[in-house]
C-alpha cells in the first residue's frame, strides 16, 4: 500500500497531510522539517484534497466538524485519550483532568498531556481544545501561539487575548 503526503499552507502555519490510501494518518504543523515516510509519494489524492478542502471550510469558520476517515497509530491509552478529544465539540474546551475522569484515569492529567503532545492528527482531533485547570493555555506541540489562533477561530479567546482565558 502506498503512502501518499501533501503540503499545505494554511492561515495559521503550514501543514502536512499523509495519507495510507484509506485513511489520514498524519496532519502535523511543520517548520520547514516535513516528514517523509519511507516510500511515500507526494501526490494531492482524492482524500488529501478533501481533507484540504474541510481544512480551508474549517479555517473560514464554515465547519465545525470533520468528516474523512482517519487512522491514529498509538498505545491504547492514547487511543482513547484522543477519542476523548474527538468528543470536545467546537467552540468548547476541557481541561487534562477533565478528560483524565473521562478515560478513568482521575490521576492521569500528566498522562493525557502527553498523549496529547503525540496526536499525529492536528485539527480533526482537537487537542488544541485541552487547556489548563486554571483555564490557562498550556502546552501545544507547535507552540501555543498556533492553539491561541486556532481557539481564536474557533470563538473561545477573545483576539486580544494571551495566555490565558
Amino acid at each position: 500500500m502506498n503512502t501518499y503526503y501533501y503540503i499545505y499552507s494554511s492561515p495559521v502555519g503550514v501543514i502536512q497531510i499523509i495519507e495510507n490510501g484509506k485513511a489520514i494518518t498524519l496532519i502535523k504543523f511543520i517548520n520547514n522539517h516535513p516528514y517523509h515516510p519511507i516510500d511515500s509519494i507526494k501526490k494531492e489524492t482524492l482524500l488529501i484534497k478533501e481533507v484540504t478542502i474541510q481544512l480551508k471550510e474549517y479555517f473560514a469558520s464554515e465547519r465545525t466538524v470533520f468528516d474523512v476517515p482517519i487512522e491514529a497509530r498509538g498505545s491504547d491509552f492514547q487511543k482513547k485519550v484522543w477519542s476523548a478529544l474527538c468528543t470536545i465539540p467546537y467552540g468548547e474546551t476541557r481541561s487534562y483532568k477533565e478528560i483524565a475522569k473521562f478515560v478513568n484515569c482521575p490521576k492521569g492529567a500528566r498522562a493525557v498531556g502527553m498523549a496529547n503532545n503525540r496526536n499525529p492528527i492536528s485539527i480533526i482531533i482537537p487537542c488544541h481544545r485541552v487547556i489548563g485547570a486554571d483555564g490557562s493555555l498550556t502546552g501545544y506541540a507547535t507552540g501555543l501561539h498556533i492553539k491561541q489562533q486556532l481557539l481564536q477561530l474557533e470563538q473561545i479567546l477573545p483576539s486580544s487575548t494571551t495566555g490565558t482565558i
